[in-house]
């Protein structure tokens, strides 16, 4: 950027490639692009308790996974996240009853999320366990040298600002795209998704017992082939597309607990 002097007026302008632009233009984009984007904290990973999945079956499947995570923290950064689970689909259900509107429901749904997360801070918090905010963003690579488990809530703070939703009304922009755009602007090292299943398949495989697996496919061929049902939000598939640092997303069985350190 240089300064430079406009022979008309004598008024001085700061030239960049930005200069008269709206912003809003598609060429901007790939005008902009570079491949020296910093990744602001590169050995951290971000790591995702599934709500539904795991958090809800209590203390069979969650406690297990604790010890794993505190032993896992001995040699890796991470940050946890957590879904609402079942509470969520109840509180959806009042909301659309009530007539509230997609961005009502965004609001409520990071409710029940903080909610799990501050269950979850109590059972780590003898382990360095911490709350984590989005005001905390700042301190969060000291946390990580003290070797702290900062945990977060995992819905995007879109809140009443969630894109309408179409006909369905229900937020699209749920806990998968929170924890990945986490991740993704943080320049995190990996992304981990712990389910109740040992990754995707073609169809529900606790509802079609001929599902195929998964083993690995790419954002964009997952899109193109629109399964009828996917255990990864299909927002978060998108946002994979344009994503800057994190190219990969792993799903694991979050209910075989040694499986998390293969996964780190």
């Amino acid at each position: 950027m240089t300064e430079a002097a406009t022979p008309a007026d004598q008024r001085r302008h700061l030239e960049s490639q930005l200069m008269r632009e709206s912003l809003v233009g598609q060429h901007i984009g790939p005008k902009t692009r570079t491949e020296r984007e910093v990744r602001m904290i590169p050995d951290m990973n971000v790591i995702t308790i599934g709500g539904m999945s795991i958090f809800d079956r209590g203390a069979d499947a969650l406690l297990p996974l604790i010890d794993q995570i505190v032993e896992c923290r001995q040699r890796h950064k991470f940050v946890l996240g957590v879904g609402a689970g079942a509470r969520l689909r109840h509180t959806f259900h009042i909301c659309l009853d009530l007539g509230l509107p997609t961005g009502g429901l965004a609001m409520v749904a990071g409710a029940v999320d903080e909610q799990n997360s501050r269950m979850l801070w109590a059972l780590l918090a003898s382990n360095k366990g911490m709350s984590l905010n989005k005001e905390n963003f700042l301190e969060l690579p000291l946390w990580l040298d003290e070797g702290m488990i900062p945990v977060m809530a995992c819905m995007p703070p879109y809140h009443f600002w969630e894109p309408p939703a179409g006909e369905k009304g229900i937020p699209m922009n749920g806990n998968d795209l929170g924890a990945f755009l986490f991740a993704d602007v943080l320049g995190a090292r990996s992304m981990i998704l712990l389910k109740d299943e040992r990754g995707l398949y073609t169809a529900d495989p606790k509802k079609d017992q001929a599902a195929e697996f998964i083993p690995k496919i790419g954002a964009q061929e997952l899109l193109d082939r629109n399964l009828p049902d996917s255990i990864i939000e299909q927002a978060c598939v998108e946002a994979m597309v344009n994503a800057r640092t994190v190219r990969q997303v792993q799903i694991i069985n979050g209910l075989q607990p040694e499986l998390l350190p293969r996964a780190l």
